[in-house]
């Protein structure tokens, strides 16, 4: 196996991961009904990401000030002396903060969370084993989701091996950004791959996420010419990408692939600036409206002239 992928000797069911969501039932990541895991850690800064506590590749705090009812239990509970009581509501001095998460069950007001947790492959299967039955019913499966699961190639790797044994399907929602060996190992594994494409011109797309596009159109010809099933994802931010020009080359690129089934376009979504909000160390956002129905029905249009199937909406 390829030693970009596999450094660790530990048993393969006890490789470990950070995980910051598991989803149960999710009909909106692939075909059927879906578990969805969530890893965190992505090495793109998209300003209008809808999960922004997946950007750090470490565990983070998230508190709703909104909910905090400053009792100051959370003060007592803490060993590090980081959190005081300001104006009514605990503030966290976040360089004393060792995230021990000995305030979060004691906060009755469920304002303070660990975002992130340290997790097995096989405690993760353990989870996803639990529903194979609607798996095989409505020829759904697992999709590997984040953040990036491509930053943790050998915790990503092991899930799918395993869910192979299991004859789970799989699939990678990814941006492919990353290593084309770690692209190739993981297309050996995968059954399909939900792929990001936020903007065809690559200054663009680095003003606005923090990376160029070409390692991610290029990995994208890689997993089609591999023969793997492909659904192009378009997130649709007013302003950035949802101009004439950008959208034709969009449909030209997904034309010219082989394996795409369908193309998804994404309305931009509010909720990231909100989960933003939460974090102790916040991430820029972009302060944009949701396109209409009217400006997405009209994209749909415009890509569907290049002969394949478009859904408005995951």
């Amino acid at each position: 196996m390829n030693s970009i992928i596999y450094q660790s000797k530990v048993e393969e069911r006890d490789i470990k991961g950070l995980v910051f969501d598991i989803k149960k039932y999710a009909i909106h990541d692939g075909p059927g009904i879906r578990t969805t895991v969530f890893f965190k850690g992505c090495p793109l800064e998209c300003q209008w990401c809808h999960n922004p506590e997946s950007r750090s590749a470490n565990a983070e705090l998230s508190f709703r000030k909104d909910r905090c009812i400053g009792c100051g239990q959370c003060v007592e509970a803490c060993p590090e002396q980081a959190i005081s009581i300001v104006d009514e509501k605990a503030v966290t001095e976040i360089s004393k903060c060792k995230l021990c998460g000995r305030w979060v069950d004691i906060c009755t007001a469920c304002a303070r969370e660990i975002i992130g947790q340290e997790m097995m492959v096989k405690e993760v299967m353990d989870e996803v084993e639990k529903d194979i039955i609607f798996y095989d019913q409505s020829g759904g499966g697992v999709t590997f989701s984040g953040g990036e699961p491509l930053t943790q190639p050998e915790f990503l790797i092991g899930l799918l091996n395993q869910c192979q044994r299991c004859g789970i399907h799989t699939a990678v929602d990814t941006s492919c950004y990353a290593d084309s060996r770690i692209i190739e190992t993981v297309s050996e594994k995968a059954d399909m791959f939900l792929c990001d494409i936020k903007h065809m011109d690559s200054e663009t797309h680095e003003r606005f996420t923090g990376v160029g596009n070409n390692l991610i159109l290029d990995n994208i010809k890689l997993l089609s010419k591999a023969g793997k099933d492909i659904i192009i994802r378009m997130p649709v931010i007013p302003g950035f990408n949802d101009d004439k020009e950008n959208i034709e080359a969009t449909g030209k690129f997904a034309a010219s692939l082989s394996g795409v089934i369908r193309v998804d376009i994404l309305p931009f979504n509010r909720g990231g600036m909100e989960k933003s909000a939460r974090l102790v160390n916040q991430n820029k956002h972009l302060q944009v409206d949701t396109p209409s129905e009217g400006q997405m029905n009209s994209i749909a249009t415009d890509l569907r002239k290049f002969g394949f199937e478009v859904k408005i909406g995951g």
